[in-house]
């Protein structure tokens, strides 16, 4: 069951760097967010296993901007081992092609399959919670977590090292997309990864991908797609788990509030 009400957030940053698959050494950024990164910006903000982010569309604030610089990089490849390094021995120069002083909107809605909507509703009988509607539940959690700047970690755009900041939408932030009005052809870009049912991944791609308007429109073929991945979730301790069970006792005790 896909929500009806979309949920928005501004993101804004100094540098973003979405990298081109095909280019493995030196990064070169697509000229646009792309939607798996636009879904790792919400995922920081709220995330639950019960339910999925589709993106539906990215507006652009501000003209595309690139810039370049070299950074020092290793040469190994990192592994679950540890490795000794010397970075005398190691040491590599490579360019990054980034964008410059970045901003969009995300407008995405909350997918939930009915089997985890029923798995919620037992749950919130079992733990003697008033049982309402999983996915209204979830999208006001997001909206009160946006409003006071709460995340389970930074967002960031493309690598980590590009942190954002994030707000709520307002009437002036659409006129900027608006008043931009920018057409901007990509060519292919990638959308997401797909996990089939042994975690064998494959990447999918936007054909002929265009931004009209400042807009980029994710087709939702590909976000149909997207709702039968299957992707890994990391094992966590048990104390981990007992900190995020409280939490998420928590932030469910609020939302009925």
């Amino acid at each position: 069951m896909i929500d009806n009400n979309v949920v928005k957030v501004r993101v804004k940053g100094e540098y973003a760097c979405f990298t081109q698959p095909a280019l493995k050494v030196e990064r070169m950024t697509y000229p646009c967010m792309t939607p798996s990164a636009a879904r790792g910006v919400l995922e920081c903000i709220l995330w639950k296993p019960e339910f999925q982010w589709v993106v539906k569309s990215i507006k652009i604030l501000k003209p595309i901007s690139f810039s370049s610089f070299k950074r020092n990089e290793l040469s190994s490849i990192q592994s679950g081992a540890p490795i000794d390094i010397q970075i005398q021995d190691n040491r590599s120069q490579r360019n990054s092609i980034v964008l410059r002083d970045v901003e969009y909107i995300i407008e995405a809605v909350i997918y939930m399959s009915e089997d985890n909507i029923q798995k919620v509703k037992n749950r919130d009988r079992k733990e003697g919670r008033t049982v309402c509607e999983p996915i209204v539940k979830y999208r006001e959690m997001f909206t009160r977590r946006l409003k006071k700047g709460q995340c389970w970690h930074q967002p960031y755009l493309g690598t980590r090292e590009f942190s954002c900041d994030f707000f709520p939408v307002t009437p002036e932030d659409e006129k900027k997309a608006a008043d931009l009005n920018m057409t901007y052809p990509i060519g292919n870009l990638l959308f997401d990864i797909w996990y089939d049912q042994n975690h064998n991944a494959t990447p999918i791609y936007m054909t002929n991908a265009i931004v009209k308007n400042s807009t980029l429109v994710c087709p939702d073929d590909l976000n149909e797609k997207m709702l039968s991945t299957s992707h890994l979730r990391a094992k966590r301790s048990d104390s981990v788990n007992r900190i995020l069970f409280e939490f998420n006792k928590k932030e469910e005790l609020c939302s009925q509030n």
